[in-house]
């Protein structure tokens, strides 16, 4: 039987359901309204939750040997071969039978959007005649990128491994913050200006940004 726990929340307005990293149930129910209701509401989530279950089992299991793993868009291979890890095809550094393969992958992807991500953002920036005036990469477990007031945009080190077209957008969405700070109408037509497909980018992140952030 799985565990469920109910929280009352003074603010809350709906019925909210989400699996703990314990295992647990854990079951919002607005000020007001019935716990029963929260627990049908429950009930009704099961398919979801069984997957969500799942979803946290696999990225809580160590990497070995054929472990899959986001890269540019694709769920690739690892492979340990000779004291070295491949990923997708690319030598992604060397490795010790000792040593954390997810650790090891996480450092060579971080070193290559390091080395990406900035340089991407001033090309897209210059085709559009914007002015940035920093650009750093950034290990943020909530969001893909930020612009600050003064021009300086922070992207996600992530974004190696969603698809090129999908990183282009969240860069786009960030220049588009340098003229528009929030999200109103106009800023979503800026983003369209820049970026025609971004509804589709924005479809792909809501569907596969669990299994990567």
């Amino acid at each position: 039987m799985v565990p469920v726990e109910i929280v009352r929340r003074r603010g809350a307005r709906r019925y909210v359901v989400r699996l703990a990293a314990d295992g647990v149930v854990r079951v919002t129910v607005p000020y007001g309204s019935p716990i029963a209701g929260g627990l049908v509401f429950a009930e009704r989530q099961a398919d979801w939750l069984a997957r969500e279950w799942h979803r946290q089992q696999a990225r809580a299991a160590p990497w070995t040997d054929g472990t899959l793993c986001w890269f540019r868009g694709e769920r690739v291979r690892i492979t340990l071969t000779g004291g070295r890890v491949h990923l997708g095809g690319e030598d992604a550094g060397s490795w010790r039978p000792d040593a954390d393969v997810r650790a090891a992958v996480y450092a060579w992807l971080r070193a290559l959007a390091g080395a990406e991500l900035p340089d991407r953002c001033h090309s897209l920036a210059a085709s559009a005649g914007l002015q940035v005036t920093r650009v750093s990469v950034r290990n943020q477990r909530s969001r893909w990128g930020a612009c600050s007031t003064r021009g300086s945009i922070t992207l996600n080190w992530r974004l190696v491994q969603v698809p090129e077209r999908v990183r282009d957008y969240v860069v786009w969405h960030e220049l588009a913050h340098l003229s528009v700070p929030n999200h109103s109408r106009r800023f979503w037509r800026e983003v369209d200006r820049f970026c025609a497909t971004w509804r589709d980018e924005e479809a792909w992140l809501k569907r596969f940004e669990k299994e990567i952030l």
